[in-house]
């Protein structure tokens, strides 16, 4: 990775602003109120917690838009709002999706519906039930959303708070997944479309490498539960500063999984500068838990991951030669 130049493409100049996002969901919660835990709403139904978690595929959908393929849109759905469930520690057990569109088509219809049951299978729950609405004064295209309900028992969920001193496990990501696709798609498109020639090995085209969907982590709950977990975050929107959400202290990850080729060609198209790809993109590794260092190398062992970094007094993500 390269540190890019005063031109160089950012979030924000590309029609995200992150800070601004903040600020406008902050405004929201102290308008409504809020009963929620950082990924997740938990209500208390007795011996356990119900929790409610609500997301979208995002901008991701105009590149399937573009390759007219939708085949892989419902993982999507499915995972943004899982992944935030097993964040939590809670398991999750069913979903109710929300397709709109401008136009009825079957032919796309159909492409969601099997991402959504794939994406169900992998996660382990039930797809309930859906809406679409037809509105064509008001969405372009088609927009897909979907609400996910987790039970956990309350010695379950994670405290939700990492200690100085904890070992941090972090787990591979697929790729890009789906967030920080505005970004992408607008570096990628200043040279190519989205149907020309991938540069790097394992997709036909760049549209195919931005599609690749988002990995479900619904396995992992059991190994985190079983090692004691503190605490774990989702490498979703914001990219490395989701670990601040662990507790106001100093992340130092040392040993990240390497970033898959997708990330070198949008910082490379787009000349991003490394800060700003960390603060985007999860840049290979997609989640991560605070866990004693006691307990770190089993779980990573009992799983697919391994300690990428630990939890120090101070505060900010250092990572890759960086201060986030």
């Amino acid at each position: 990775m390269t540190e890019g130049e005063d031109d160089g493409l950012t979030y924000a100049e590309s029609g995200v602003d992150i800070d601004a996002s903040e600020a406008a969901t902050a405004a929201l919660i102290g308008a409504v109120g809020e009963s929620a835990g950082d990924y997740a709403g938990l209500l208390d139904i007795g011996d356990r917690y119900l929790a409610l978690a609500t997301d979208g595929v995002g901008t991701k959908l105009l590149v399937a838009e573009a390759l007219e393929d939708y085949s892989t849109i419902g993982i999507d759905c499915i995972a943004m709002n899982v992944n935030d469930l097993v964040a939590a520690g809670v398991r999750p057990v069913a979903f109710v999706d929300y397709l709109a569109v401008d136009e009825p088509d079957e032919t796309f219809a159909e492409q969601v519906g099997e991402g959504l049951a794939r994406g169900a299978e992998l996660a382990d729950m039930e797809l309930v039930g859906g809406e679409t609405a037809v509105m064509p004064e008001v969405i372009k295209g088609l927009d897909l959303a979907g609400t996910c309900a987790g039970l956990a028992r309350k010695d379950a969920v994670f405290e939700g708070a990492a200690e100085p001193g904890d070992a941090l496990v972090g787990w591979e990501s697929s790729g890009i997944h789906s967030n920080g696709l505005t970004l992408a798609r607008e570096a990628t498109t200043r040279e190519h479309e989205y149907t020309d020639p991938c540069p790097f090995e394992g997709y036909e085209t760049i549209g195919d490498a931005l599609l690749e969907p988002t990995r479900i982590y619904t396995d992992l709950l059991d190994p985190m539960r079983e090692h004691d977990v503190r605490a774990a975050a989702h490498i979703t929107g914001g990219g490395w500063g989701n670990l601040e959400r662990l507790g106001d202290h100093r992340y130092v990850v040392d040993d990240p999984f390497d970033p898959q080729p997708v990330f070198e060609f949008v910082q490379s198209e787009g000349n991003v500068s490394d800060e700003e790809m960390h603060r985007t993109f999860n840049m290979g590794t997609g989640f991560v838990a605070a866990v004693d260092p006691d307990q770190a190398e089993a779980l990573a062992t009992a799983t697919d991951g391994r300690v990428v970094g630990r939890v120090e007094e101070g505060g900010g993500v250092a990572i890759r030669g960086l201060d986030l």
